[in-house]
This record gives structure tokens, C-alpha cells and sequence, in this order.
């Protein structure tokens, strides 16, 4: 075996620690990467390709090697291959969610301004979850559009109720919250909906070899909890410190007097929480997630009957599943 050789299926860093995860989630979500040209993708995917059959042109570099696998890993679909549009990327993660974000930060003060930003922000989620979904359970037309108003309705209700309520109750500085009440909210409602198919029907668990044991609805549910809380974990530094921030600068006139660029700094500052929270939310949680059959006994005897049939009797102590980003 050549020992030179990148193992061009697996990551860079090791999974089974925060840090690795961190760093190869760093490295597949770099927002440069949103500017490269669908011929270099292209050209990237068919260099992975040809790098795994040994069959890439003399003289390629090792370096060549991982930057077309970086452009492959951030632009297409890990599980069916095809390129992501580039706004549901997790690459877009920090351009798109800065500008959203600090929007909404910004303007918090009015139901207009609330019911805008609020569509826009799960217009925005709607196709990142659709496009980092797990493309083996595919959604209907109809699907989709339930789980988008769905999610759309969550974010006006809890951004609304929480604005009306806190109003009554509180100083106007926790009114800076109501963004992120209504994003955790809608995440809590936007993921699952997005990915009803797997939790109605399972999705695909192997063994340590990635051989196939079955579908599993427990799996779902536990991949779909992980991501929930990454999408919170992602928003959350900067939506719940720059109501501190900002509200520290507006003690001082200077900064009062500037009222016009309080949304650029917002926006700004969201983006630099954001290029550190997106690997950091995306690694909280291993992308291979693991399942104790034990588990799967309990809750989906006939998976685990299943499982027995196809292993005669040889049923693995744990199985693994992509929990999705």
C-alpha cells in the first residue's frame, strides 16, 4: 500500500474528537470556496474521482489533491453527489446568515420589520436544510411547502408572542432577543418537517464496514436532534451577545450619533462569531453518528429482527448513520 496516498474518502482530521471535527468543518466550509466557477467544481469531483481509481494525471500534487477535495467536500451532495446550490451550502453559512442575522438584529423594534425578516430568514433555512438534507429520502412538492409555512408561521408567532410579552414585562433591552427566540423556535419546527421523510420511513444505518443493516427511525430522530441543536449552538454567540455589545455602545453619543451604521457593525461582528461558530455548531456532534443496537432492540424490534436476519445472528454492537448538517 502506498503509504503517500490521501484516503480521499475520509476526512483530513480525526473525527472522533471536537477538535477534528472542528478543523475539517473549518476546511469544507470555508466561504471562498462560493466563488469558484462550476467548471472548477466539476473539475474537482472528476479529479476526486479519477484520484480514487489511481487513475489522476502525472505530476498531480498532494496539494492539488485536498483543494479539490475541499471544493467537492463544500460543494456537493455527500450522499448522491450532485452540486449544491450555492446559497443552501454550509459555505454560505457566514455570508448569508451575517447579513440576515445582523438585519434582524437591527430591526427588532417593529411588526413590519419582524414579519420581513423573519420570512426572509426561513426562506433562507428552508433551502439550506433542503439542500443538506439526507438525499435518500427524498420530499414531496407538497412536503416542502407545509414544512416552510410551517416553519415561516413558528418564527412570526414566537418572535410576535415573545415581543408582546416581553413589552408588558420587561425593560426594552431583552426586546433584542426576539430574534433568537424565533430562530430557535422555527429550528425546532423547520429541521424535523424538512426531514419528515426520515422520520416516517428511516434512514439507511450501516455497520463499521458501511455495509447496509436497514433504515431506522430512532436514527432519524437522533440525527435530526443533533442538527437542531447545532443550528441553535450556530446562532446563538451572536445573537445573544451583541444585545449586550450594542447595548454598551449606546451609552455613548459618538456611537448614537451613527445610528446608520449600527446595521453594518451588527453585521460584521455576526459574520466574525459566524466563521468560528459554523465549524464549531457543525462539529458539536460526529457526521457519522453512532447507534447502540440495544437501542434499536428497544424501540424498532422489527429493524432489529431484520438486522439479525442479514448478519445471521451477527448483530453489530453499534450501527452508524449521516446525521445531515
Amino acid at each position: 500500500m502506498d503509504e503517500s496516498r490521501l484516503d480521499i474518502t475520509k476526512p483530513l482530521y480525526d473525527q472522533k474528537t471536537f477538535y477534528g471535527r472542528f478543523m475539517h468543518f473549518l476546511f469544507v466550509t470555508d466561504p471562498r470556496t462560493i466563488f469558484t466557477s462550476d467548471e472548477e467544481l466539476y473539475a474537482a469531483k472528476d479529479l476526486i474521482e479519477k484520484y480514487k481509481l489511481k487513475q489522476e494525471p502525472s505530476g498531480t500534487t498532494r496539494e492539488q489533491i485536498i483543494y479539490a477535495k475541499k471544493l467537492y467536500e463544500s460543494s456537493f451532495h455527500p450522499d448522491n453527489g450532485d452540486l449544491q446550490n450555492v446559497f443552501g451550502r454550509m459555505s454560505f453559512q457566514v455570508p448569508g446568515g451575517m447579513i440576515i442575522t445582523g438585519a434582524m438584529l437591527q430591526f427588532y423594534k417593529t411588526t413590519p420589520a419582524i414579519i420581513f425578516w423573519q420570512f426572509v430568514n426561513q426562506s433562507f433555512n428552508a433551502l439550506v436544510n433542503y439542500t443538506n438534507r439526507n438525499a435518500n429520502s427524498p420530499l414531496t412538492t407538497t412536503q416542502m411547502g407545509i414544512a416552510y409555512v410551517s416553519a415561516t408561521t413558528s418564527a412570526l408567532v414566537a418572535s410576535l408572542g415573545s415581543k408582546s410579552f416581553l413589552a408588558k414585562r420587561a425593560s426594552p433591552f431583552f426586546l433584542r432577543y426576539v430574534p433568537f427566540i424565533a430562530v430557535a423556535a422555527a429550528n425546532m419546527v423547520n429541521i424535523p418537517l424538512m426531514r419528515q421523510n426520515e422520520l416516517l420511513k428511516g434512514i439507511q444505518v450501516e455497520d463499521e464496514n458501511e455495509n447496509p443493516v436497514g433504515r431506522s427511525r430512532v436514527a432519524a430522530g437522533a440525527g435530526i436532534t443533533q442538527v437542531v441543536l447545532s443550528r441553535i449552538a450556530m446562532a446563538a454567540p451572536g445573537m445573544l451577545l451583541m444585545p449586550v455589545i450594542m447595548e454598551r455602545l449606546e451609552k455613548f453619543k459618538t456611537f448614537r450619533r451613527m445610528h446608520i451604521l449600527h446595521a453594518p457593525f451588527q453585521t460584521m461582528m455576526v459574520g466574525c462569531f459566524l466563521i468560528f461558530m459554523v465549524p464549531t455548531a457543525c462539529g458539536l456532534f460526529p457526521q457519522r453518528a453512532a447507534l447502540s443496537t440495544e437501542c434499536v432492540k428497544k424501540f424498532e424490534p422489527e429493524l432489529y429482527q431484520e438486522m439479525e436476519e442479514k448478519t445471521k445472528g451477527k448483530v453489530p454492537e453499534v450501527v452508524y448513520f449521516n446525521k445531515g448538517l
